[in-house]
């Protein structure tokens, strides 16, 4: 019997291949992290070859840790970090450039020099960096006949779903919904690719994949890979991924991602809201042709804050000591911490911005700069609470959240006192996964009705608000006071 679903789960920082079983729980995970390269000031790049070899190692890993026979996978699903750019060669696979990281800023010079006019109407998105078009004309544009290879359609491009997509199906050249919809090349109204976009970042059509649902049959892998066959039979960019795994399947469903950076998604089901506040518009979803739409708000940096004490500074030896030396004081002594490594994301946009501490003392110790690295992703995080609810019209009575970061139970503490709102941490909170799981299990008829998932999901602990909300208030107008002081 065909009983496991394999996921592969290509993050920013690591990859991840799981198996889960028929009640959606994981009996086989392996990790594996990739190096992050920073040739320039602003600029990040991974390689894509180092991303793939990791995914077949980690999957292959977690199927040996399941204990299971690979024919007894049923469907493979991919979730990926999003944006993330690779042109390759389509002979041979290879990527003709590194992965241009979707926190890279090398673009942001470009992106001022266009007309921004029609590109958040059609798109829901601002011209950012941040997406992939202006990372796309890049590579075209410096490395040495990439402009004349791709007008001959010698080259593809590809978000890391889609790269990933062709390396295990030797040539299958397809992307998904929700990861199309971040390239600043797909109109969300009419679903394809805008014939205006592509003109305007001067990019050939002949570069880009068909666009499917995300519960689509993607292809089938060479069995070389794994020793048999199996069926792709999902994909999902990273933060749908995790608000499917979330529940967030009606209007309102709003859930919050704390690993690299921190993502907030709102489901608004067929309604696309045109963000006055710098948020964006995007897909949540697609499912066997009917979409669902979300309001999204991005914060490029909150993981890699501890990431950075950890390897930069060296004040911590890992991720998980954050918590323990945060609790060493009461506060954090008036130091705020702004964790712009690569600009600012929503709702302020500004690419150029860098990081900063601020309210140094010859009283501050190594305690209170780790606390306030983690009280700065609550401070972000209700910078877009903020003006989500005002784009919304509504206001939000609670979050969800997942993510490797929400395992630390005084962050979690923090944002429900700054936010005043309860938190909701589930039990499973590699959601991510999960969601993809799920989508997979849509597609191979396990699951019948989407309703099903929110009888499966549990949650873990609720954080109420715990300090009086003048408190958290003028915490919060100090964090917005030194955020002035680094804005461009």
């Amino acid at each position: 019997m065909k009983d496991y679903l394999l996921v592969i789960d290509q993050g920013t920082s690591s990859t991840r291949g799981l198996v889960f079983d028929r009640q959606f729980k994981v009996i086989g995970l392996a990790r594996k992290e990739h190096p992050q390269s920073f040739p320039q000031s602003g600029w990040v790049e991974h390689s894509p070859e180092t991303i793939w070899q990791n995914v077949l190692n980690t999957c292959q890993a977690a199927i040996k840790i399941a204990n299971i026979n690979v024919e007894q996978i049923a469907g493979i699903a991919i979730t990926n970090q999003r944006e993330t750019t690779v042109i390759w060669d389509r002979k041979t696979g290879k990527a003709i450039y590194p992965a241009i990281v979707w926190q890279d800023r090398r673009t942001a010079q470009y992106c001022q020099q266009l007309s921004s006019a029609p590109i958040q109407e059609k798109t829901g998105l601002l011209l950012d960096p941040y997406f992939s078009a202006s990372k796309i004309a890049w590579i075209l544009d410096n490395v040495k006949d990439a402009r004349a290879k791709a007008e001959s359609g010698e080259l593809a491009f590809g978000t890391i779903e889609c790269y990933l997509l062709w390396r295990l199906t030797s040539g299958v050249h397809a992307s998904d919904i929700t990861n199309a919809a971040r390239t600043l090349l797909f109109n969300i109204h009419t679903e394809d690719w805008d014939p205006d976009l592509l003109t305007l970042f001067n990019i050939p059509a002949s570069l880009l994949p068909k666009v499917l649902d995300n519960n689509a049959h993607f292809g089938t892998t060479d069995k070389n890979h794994f020793g048999a066959s199996i069926q792709i039979v999902a994909m999902m960019g990273d933060q749908q991924a995790a608000a499917f795994g979330q529940a967030c399947l009606h209007p309102n469903d709003i859930k919050s991602t704390y690993g690299t950076g921190c993502f907030i998604l709102m489901n608004t089901g067929d309604n696309i809201i045109q963000s006055k506040y710098r948020l964006l518009s995007t897909v949540a979803y697609r499912i066997n042709g009917k979409i669902s739409y979300a309001l999204e708000g991005s914060i490029f940096n909150a993981g890699t804050a501890i990431q950075w004490l950890r390897d930069g500074l060296g004040i911590i030896k890992t991720a998980q000591e954050s918590e323990t030396i945060a609790n060493q004081v009461s506060s954090t002594d008036g130091v705020y911490f702004i964790p712009s490594f690569t600009g600012l994301g929503a709702p302020y946009w500004e690419p150029n911005a860098r990081g900063a501490i601020l309210g140094l003392t010859r009283n501050t110790k190594a305690a209170h700069i780790v606390r306030a690295a983690l009280e700065a992703v609550a401070y972000r995080t209700k910078d877009l609470i903020n003006a989500m609810q005002l784009d919304a019209n509504n206001k939000i009575t609670h979050l969800r959240v997942d993510g490797g970061m929400v395992n630390n139970n005084m962050l979690m503490q923090f944002l429900a006192d700054i936010l005043q709102i309860p938190i909701e941490r589930q039990s499973m909170i590699e959601t991510t996964a999960l969601g993809a799981a799920f989508m997979a299990a849509i597609q191979l008829n396990w699951l019948h009705d989407l309703e099903e998932i929110t009888h499966i999901l549990q949650c873990e602990k609720i954080f109420t608000p715990k300090r009086p909300n003048d408190l958290s208030e003028s915490l919060y107008q100090g964090w917005l006071e030194a955020v002035k002081r680094i804005r461009v």
